[in-house]
């Protein structure tokens, strides 16, 4: 039997339907926010996550799936959204369009060849948005409210900001010559990984994971103290209009996110889950002032997040937070034989057209296991058609709630269930 790739997952079932729910709220979150929906390819140039991404991230140097093309031009399954909008963005001209800022959403399928685990696989969906063209806080703070308010949409408890800022080129300049001064004689101390961060991005030394660096990250400088006066003071403002909003956050100072093309403010948004334990982070995201340009469009700002929907709907199931829609079918038809098949196909799309959850029976059942299958599909109503039935131009339908009969005329049949089913 052929199986699944390692670290995919099928959906189906009761996993489609949270699937759904989550991602029609997401829509429905972005068109209330009044934010434009893009979508690009699954695969991309190599290059455009080499240079955007940055190739010292853990994402490009050992995530990726790299294929060539039937003309030997180096490709890459898409680790992450925020590139392919930026590229997308600058290919289309759309740093031309008069209505700025251009507020992007996405959603869609990513890949990395990381460990599978609880949450997290090897082709994972990730929705976000991208908002190109203003360098104002407050469209840091209008994007870090987007999944603050999604999470609490979901019913999630204790909702939380982790917020920073790394500055703009000359704090980051400033910061990186204080962190080379300050690991060089803990260089011996660092892991692999860390070792060639020095040399590359120390910002991302911030970013290990190995316990036993821990102490030496703790005492590292602080990137505070080295923000330009025009740094501090956009970050205060954030601030100032997460208070606002009443959007609970922290600063964290060793927060650097891990992609290269973050500058000003960075943050991830985390839920009270207990079975994360300190993994708790549902989404991250920040500032990008240099990408654009940094992939050939304009000197534009840009600021954005990715949500991962399975570790969001992980998430949920660890806090017992049902989405599922179990309110079952509106209508359920069944026929008595093979002479009524024509006038219930055409009572089945009459009825759905006028926005009833209607189906009906595909394989020939009996009457008898008809109202079975009704009741698993826990339909509310039962149409009843047999040859008088078409004769008479009127429907035997049962209440599968209360089991009271009605004869309906066909002309009739939308008022009654506009009037019984909107109840």
């Amino acid at each position: 039997m052929i199986q699944k790739p390692k670290g995919t997952y099928d959906v189906f079932g009761k996993n489609s339907k949270k699937i759904i729910y989550f991602e029609n709220l997401f829509r429905e979150v972005m068109s209330k926010y009044n934010y434009e929906y893009f979508r690009t390819p699954i695969f991309e140039a190599s290059e455009l996550f080499h240079r955007g991404v940055g190739e010292t991230t853990d994402i490009v140097s050992k995530e990726t799936f790299n294929f060539k093309d039937k003309s030997d031009r180096d490709m890459t399954l898409r680790p992450e959204g925020t590139a392919g909008i930026v590229r997308s963005f600058i290919e289309n001209k759309y740093y031309s369009n008069p209505s700025m800022p251009v507020k992007i959403w996405y959603m869609g399928p990513m890949f990395r060849y990381e460990r599978p685990q609880a949450g997290r696989y090897r082709e994972f969906y990730q929705c976000g948005v991208e908002v190109f063209g203003s360098n104002d806080p407050l469209v840091d703070a209008e994007v870090i409210s987007i999944p603050v308010n999604i999470y609490k949409l979901l019913g999630f408890n204790g909702i939380k900001v982790n917020i920073n800022t790394l500055g703009d080129t000359e704090s980051r300049l400033n910061y990186k010559k204080a962190l080379l001064d300050y690991f060089k004689p803990h260089i011996n101390d660092l892991c692999e990984d860390c070792k060639a961060r020095y040399e590359k991005n120390p910002l991302r030394i911030l970013d290990c994971k190995v316990d036993a660096s821990k102490s030496i990250m703790d005492n590292a400088p602080k990137i505070k103290d080295n923000l330009t006066e025009e740094s501090l003071q956009h970050f205060e403002m954030v601030c100032k209009y997460l208070d606002s909003m009443g959007i609970e956050y922290v600063i964290k100072e060793n927060l650097v996110r891990g992609l290269d093309y973050y500058t000003h403010t960075v943050f991830e948004v985390e839920a009270n889950i207990k079975k994360f334990g300190s993994q708790n982070v549902l989404c991250g995201g920040g500032r990008y002032n240099g990408l654009v340009s940094t992939l050939d469009g304009p000197d534009m700002p840009g600021v954005g997040f990715a949500i991962g929907i399975e570790r969001t709907l992980l998430a949920l199931d660890y806090e017992n937070i049902n989405l599922i829609d179990e309110d079952g079918l509106d209508i359920y038809i069944s026929y008595m034989s093979e002479n009524e098949k024509a006038f219930a196909m055409n009572l089945v799309n009459i009825l759905r057209l006028s926005g009833f959850k209607t189906d009906l029976d595909l394989i020939g059942r009996n009457i008898k296991n008809n109202f079975k299958q009704a009741e698993r599909l826990k339909a509310k109503y039962v149409i009843i058609i047999g040859e008088e039935e078409i004769k008479n131009n009127i429907l035997t339908i049962k209440n599968n709630i209360s089991y009271e009969e009605h004869k309906i005329k066909f002309d009739d049949l939308i008022e009654f269930f506009d009037t019984n089913i909107s109840e």
